[in-house]
């Protein structure tokens, strides 16, 4: 049976349809990635189906004491008095209830001095231990501190208050709560506005792991393509559901375009020649026939043609052809103060055509160091130099360089020379028409903003483009569109993106800032991924080794002592046999630290399905493993020492 399911929703602000007819359904356990473009009632969706807003007609059945999580866009805490730390923590509100509740049966035990009371509340206590212990109840606040780590909090901001939390930091600890609390079904509207690049990685691998059903809205293509099992594109108020991740929807969807475009066509074919068939037999003896063919064409369920989408044409061209450096810095230290550098760069070197993405944390310096290649900002220490004939094109983040008080109209003209209707032509390009280009651009939408800030780069003809954050506010379409223009363009290109598919699919080469350092991997986002893969993994092996080294080392001390205190004359092995039943013994060990690792993946399971027989019985089965790895870890120290 299904969590969720709609029945006929449809939703109407005034004369404007935002959903017709919506049928959909959500089974337990699917990730659901719920995709269209901006205004398209994306939103309103999330909200009905959370039963916060009623749908004007049709309706919406839920199971049984259905336990669902929901995250607005932005959100605003109300409790300026709570600290982070107690609003996340009071996700596990009945973990505390039970262990107040053990707290007074050990004051009980105190003071009893009756044995047949003593035994029946050891009785109770017993048994509630257990079940806070399979609930998790000694393990919250590590779960706490995991999830407001992973979300890029930091321990110093556990004690601040919620008032004196921002927006974006109010939003992220209202997501960490609803991920502790684990409802059923999991509502998210853009939950990567607010997250730096790491976060969204952590919270991605989070869901990948969600045992819940998941519905998400996200500009993140790659998030979608690795944790949704099936898309809902909205598009017209229509939803239509496809199997797969977002990569499998595309290919979906355009061979679906492409067949409903066929039969379009084929019927237009049928139609013209059952029309032209009535015309010339009409008036004849065959009128019958023509009547009876004109009435089954009244009764022909038409196939719609293919709408024809509405994107911005966008195309960055450059005349001016750059020298083959494009910049060079030395020796140059980022920041505002001296004593509080931001970062330190090696030195870099940007050549003609190469396009570098430039990735890290929330504060980490990135904007100031595109500031500072602006010359807007002077370095700390060090330079930056510019190469010869190179026009700087500059994308704000937030779109700062835009006139709040301007029309739209008017940004453009201040822009470039060009006559009224060439720039009304040209706005146009960018989905502006009739009297949108009057309106100011303070009272615009984020994406109405971002059209407008691509429209004055566009004609800006540089041939170095520096972008920070060039998809934001942008709908997937005009994210697709954008990637297209920028893999097409013949100038240079620098870019901070927290959009991973973006970067994977332009990048050349990755500057990242990690830990106050700017360091330098070539290729795409995936090159970058593997390269950090490659180092955790030796690292982990290191830190492996050294710890098996040191507890092999204890083992085989003990061993040559007990040796020298046996008795005299003790059989020994051959060689041969020495080496063969070392082979045997590591393979044994091998074999048994797998056995291990799967068991402590089984507890952990266990652990989130509270079944108590589960984890005693797995429980058990993990120190009898523990055991046989200790006796083969004697047996390995014993056959070295011979």
């Amino acid at each position: 049976m299904a969590l969720l399911q709609t029945f006929g929703v449809s939703k109407h602000f005034g004369a404007q349809d935002v959903l017709v007819e919506v049928n959909v359904q959500i089974a337990r356990g699917e990730r659901i990635g719920l995709v269209g473009a901006n205004g398209s009632g994306k939103s309103t969706l999330l909200r009905i189906l959370a039963g916060l807003e009623e749908p004007s007609s049709g309706y919406v059945r839920r199971t049984r004491g259905l336990h669902i999580g929901y995250l607005p866009q932005e959100v605003t805490l109300q409790s300026s008095d709570v600290s982070l730390w107690e609003h996340v923590a009071a996700a596990f509100a009945e973990l505390h209830c039970q262990a107040e509740a053990l707290r007074r049966l050990e004051e009980a035990l105190a003071t009893t001095h009756d044995d047949a009371t003593r035994a029946q509340l050891l009785a109770q206590y017993g048994k509630a231990q257990t079940s806070f212990e399979a609930a998790g109840g000694y393990m919250w606040e590590q779960r706490v501190r995991r999830v407001l780590k992973g979300l890029s909090f930091d321990e110093r901001d556990y004690t601040r208050s919620l008032a004196q939390l921002s927006g974006g930091e109010q939003t992220r600890a209202y997501l960490a709560r609803l991920l502790l609390e684990e409802p059923e079904l999991l509502l998210l509207d853009e939950p990567t506005n607010h997250l730096d690049l790491s976060a969204v990685e952590w919270l991605e691998e989070h869901l990948l792991n969600w045992h819940g059903a998941l519905v998400i809205v996200a500009h993140d293509r790659y998030l979608l393509d690795r944790i949704t099992t099936r898309i809902w594109e909205l598009e017209d108020g229509c939803v239509r559901s496809y199997r797969g991740n977002y990569s499998a929807y595309v290919t979906q969807r355009a061979e679906r375009r492409l067949r409903q475009q066929r039969l379009y066509e084929q019927q237009q074919e049928y139609i013209a020649r059952q029309e032209d068939f009535i015309r010339r037999t009409f008036a004849n003896q065959r009128a019958r026939s023509a009547q009876d063919r004109r009435k089954r064409l009244e009764r022909l369920e038409r196939v719609e043609p293919v709408r024809r989408e509405r994107h911005i044409r966008l195309r960055l061209t450059t005349d001016l052809r750059s020298g083959d450096l494009v910049l060079a810095t030395h020796d140059l230290v980022v920041g505002y103060q001296a004593d509080e550098p931001l970062f330190a760069c090696p030195d870099l070197a940007i050549y003609r055509g190469e396009r570098i993405a430039l990735l890290g944390p929330n504060g980490a310096g990135k904007t100031t160091f595109l500031r500072t290649i602006l010359q807007e900002v002077p370095p700390l220490r060090g330079q930056v130099r510019i190469g010869a004939s190179v026009k700087i094109g500059y994308l704000a983040q937030a779109h700062i360089g835009l006139d709040m008080q301007r029309s739209v109209l008017d940004e453009i003209l201040a822009t470039k020379d060009m006559t009224l209707q060439e720039a009304r032509t040209f706005l146009g390009r960018f989905l502006f028409s009739g009297d949108d280009v009057y309106k100011p651009i303070g009272v615009l939408s984020g994406g109405e903003r971002a059209r407008v800030a691509l429209a004055r780069l566009v004609l800006q003809g540089a041939n170095f483009l520096v972008l920070d954050e060039p998809t934001g506010h942008l709908d997937i379409p005009s994210q697709e569109l954008l990637q297209s223009v920028l893999a097409d363009f013949e100038g240079t290109i620098l870019l901070v993106s927290h959009d991973r598919f973006f970067v994977d699919a332009l990048a050349t080469c990755i500057w990242a800032l990690e830990d106050g350092q700017l360091r330098v991997v070539p290729g795409n986002y995936t090159a970058y991924l593997a390269v950090r893969r490659q180092e955790r993994d030796a690292q982990t092996s290191e830190e492996t080794g050294v710890h098996r080294r040191t507890s092999r080392e204890e083992l085989r001390e003990k061993r040559r002592a007990e040796s020298i205190q046996s008795e005299q004359g003790a059989p020994r092995l051959s060689p041969y046999r020495r080496q063969r039943a070392l082979e045997e013994v590591q393979e044994a060990i091998r074999q048994t630290e797998e056995r291990l690792a799967h068991l402590a993946r089984a507890l952990e399971e266990a652990s989130r399905t509270q079944s108590v027989e589960r984890i005693t019985t797995l429980g058990r089965e993990y120190q009898a493993v523990e055991e046989e790895l200790t006796r083969l870890f004697d047996r390995w120290a014993e056959l070295e020492a011979l």
